[in-house]
């Protein structure tokens, strides 16, 4: 395996680079077949039963090397643009909401949200926007509405752990690279949120002449590849949660990134 440091981009300061805020970040059940397509042939994916374990990590940035913003990762990398609206969450009865839990002494192993905020979440490229999905955020901490009495005795324990991440093989760095991530926050379990998706367009069958067809066909084909793209990741959020934690009072300090795999010049993209 060869390592090579990489020169930090100009502007963003020197490394490490230190991002403040609150994020979600979320267990998934993910089929083998859909996350073979994210994970380098240079790695095995570890599976069990055509299963194997992803999800996707959501955060709003109050403080970063780049000012405000919120992100989502899912695989690959794309500018959006997050649309949020906070809607009261009604309340309901203990028997019902948490009735059988309660009985067997789990009831109360979540925090219960007061408001729900819902994010749509739209691609950009250029002068196109495509909606993506929404994600429906049950948590007071990220739907940042009016200030729950005693919210900061239910954010949860102050953790530090060190997380690898992993970016590139696209057509602007085609290098497999990997940062140093050290977290420290607070840490609570907390309700899955839920995310849906978009419904799929009709096609349009009017006639066309040959040369709108061939054009149609080339547009088609960009087109296509780039929404098999989305539409893998969409299914990755998509999937059976397993497990939610929110992440309250989040420092993240990123180390600069190293080639871990470089690409050669005679593979393609995908590589």
């Amino acid at each position: 395996m060869e390592v090579k440091e990489v020169k930090p981009p100009s502007g963003y300061g020197k490394p490490p680079w230190v991002f403040r805020g609150s994020a979600l970040y979320q267990l998934h059940l993910v089929k083998a077949e859909t996350a073979r397509a994210f994970v380098p042939k240079e790695f095995k994916l570890v599976e069990a039963f055509g299963y194997t374990l992803g999800g996707f990590f959501l955060a709003s940035y109050d403080d970063s090397p780049v000012g405000i913003f919120d992100e989502a990762v899912g695989l690959p990398s794309q500018a959006a643009r997050f649309s949020k609206r906070i809607t009261a969450i009604p309340r309901q009865s203990e028997s019902k909401a948490n009735g059988f839990l309660g009985m067997i002494g789990v009831g109360t192993a979540f925090n219960k949200p007061m408001n729900c905020l819902d994010i749509q979440v739209t691609e950009v490229k250029g002068p196109v926007a495509t909606d993506i999905c929404t994600i429906s955020v049950g948590t007071a901490a990220l739907a940042k509405a009016v200030p729950e009495p005693n919210l900061n005795k239910l954010t949860g324990p102050v953790i530090n752990m060190s997380l690898p991440s992993f970016s590139g093989r696209t057509e602007y760095n085609p290098h497999l690279l990997k940062y140093s991530c050290q977290i420290e926050c607070r840490i609570r379990a907390v309700h899955p949120a839920k995310v849906s998706g978009l419904p799929v367009k009709p096609k349009n069958d009017t006639e066309q002449s040959p040369e709108q067809q061939s054009s149609n066909f080339v547009d088609s084909m960009t087109r296509e590849l780039g929404e098999n793209e989305r539409n893998l990741s969409i299914s990755v959020m998509l999937s059976k949660p397993i497990l939610a934690l929110e992440f309250n009072c989040l420092k993240m300090q990123v180390g600069a990134p190293i080639i871990v795999f470089p690409c050669s010049k005679n593979t393609s993209r995908s590589c």
